[in-house]
């Protein structure tokens, strides 16, 4: 059984957002299409949240999420699943894929998809994938049943796959999110913590670490 966490005083949640700026992957997008299942959705928000990636975007056509944030950190089943994840990670939904795409393209993202092999793509099982070349990038799973949509896949600059190694060759959404969004998250974490973004070019004169500390325990670049 799943232990729930004690409610944390104003003050505490304050230091510990503070002390997790510095370990957030800035231009990191995890991008869900066309989920079934509410349980699985809420596990992803779960994931990008504990791992530190930046927003969740919903490609959601049968409209089952409200398109307002404040209203999504209302609804008590996706609160529950993602082990109210939700109330502090950043959520937009779309009508369509297309519409995704769209908004993606005109903020400067590049995509790229969870997905077998496709011919006549870039394919890369995870860890032979360079995930700092962009500075904005998304990354794509699929709905549970059918996977990734052609177009996603069309619109996407590599198809990055899970290597397995077992009699069954799949995992669950929550399962592979997970998986895939460490790799990428450790990798941006990483780049981050050597090379300072935007304006500000250049390796740092003192590395941020890699990891965080335990509470208590002193920042250390070493």
């Amino acid at each position: 059984m799943e232990t729930v966490e004690p409610k944390k005083s104003r003050v505490s949640v304050r230091k510990r957002a503070e002390a997790i700026r510095s370990f957030r992957c800035k231009n990191l997008v995890a991008v869900i299409e066309d989920p079934n299942d509410i349980k699985n959705i809420g596990t992803v928000i779960r994931n990008v949240n504990a791992l530190g990636v930046e927003k969740v975007y919903i490609v959601d056509p049968r409209k089952a999420l409200p398109d307002d944030w404040q209203d999504m950190r209302e609804r008590k089943g996706l609160s529950a699943t993602s082990v109210s994840a939700v109330k502090w990670t950043f959520v937009k939904r779309f009508d369509s894929t297309e519409a995704c795409l769209a908004h993606l393209a005109k903020h400067g993202f590049v995509s790229i998809v969870t997905s077998p092999h496709v011919k006549g793509k870039t394919n890369v099982y995870l860890h032979e994938g360079d995930y700092t070349l962009h500075t904005k990038l998304a990354v794509w799973f699929g709905n549970e049943k059918r996977g990734i949509s052609d177009l996603a896949v069309e619109h996407s600059e590599m198809c990055v796959a899970i290597p397995m190694f077992g009699m069954i060759e799949s995992l669950n959404l929550g399962t592979s999110s997970g998986i895939v969004l460490y790799e990428v998250a450790k990798q941006r974490r990483q780049y981050q913590s050597q090379y300072r973004r935007r304006k500000r070019k250049g390796k740092r004169t003192e590395p941020l670490p890699t990891v965080m500390p335990r509470e208590g325990e002193p920042f250390s670049a070493g």
